[in-house]
């Protein structure tokens, strides 16, 4: 794995990780505006109509992308989770409480935003395989997430219940230890 490749620093594993995705993703962005920039237009997708609703979806879509990122911050953003590096409790916060997942369906209205806007309906297509890629991604993310959470959950109870139950008697030893109960007879503690 690429946490043992770098001498177990998870961290740097993230990192190196999301330095990875984020050069790659800005590689697709690329070859997504070079395919549509020799792809024909059609009529009805260069109504004003069409670039205005490219334009809402462009800007809402990144609107997404980025706070998601924001709230999430590197670790969170960029599979933390995948490298032992869990956040302290899910993110309920905008945009998440706007919708499920949405760095996927930010970054796919930003793809067909920018199709709408150049009036170009094979990046409508290629949005579509955008978002079916998504999906699929999604069917082995969420339930790993699920599960690492879930665990780690499970984890801390337990946990919490076994502090709970030594906690009094760390309190009574912790009496015993105050010089004026070393005075008295263990039977009067």
């Amino acid at each position: 794995t690429i946490t043992k490749v770098l001498g177990g620093r998870n961290y740097l594993g993230c990192y190196f990780l999301g330095a990875t995705i984020f050069s790659i993703g800005i590689f697709r962005d690329h070859l997504y505006n070079e395919a549509l920039r020799v792809q024909p237009t059609h009529p009805l997708l260069l109504r004003d109509e069409a670039k205005y609703a490219g334009a809402l979806l462009f800007g809402l879509g990144n609107l997404f992308v980025l706070s998601s990122m924001w709230a999430l911050g590197v670790t969170g953003t960029y599979l933390g989770d995948y490298f032992g590096i869990l956040m302290d409790h899910i993110v309920t916060s905008f945009p998440f409480n706007v919708m499920a997942n949405p760095m996927y369906w930010g970054s796919s209205m930003s793809f067909a935003g920018v199709a709408l806007w150049f009036g170009k309906p094979a990046g409508l297509v290629l949005t579509v395989l955008v978002i079916v890629v998504y999906y699929v991604a999604l069917k082995f993310e969420e339930p790993f997430t699920n599960n690492i959470y879930a665990r780690a959950a499970a984890a801390a109870e337990k946990q919490k219940r076994a502090s709970s139950a030594i906690a009094p008697s760390a309190t009574s030893t912790a009496t015993a230890d105050v010089p004026a109960a070393r005075t008295r007879s263990k039977a009067s503690i």
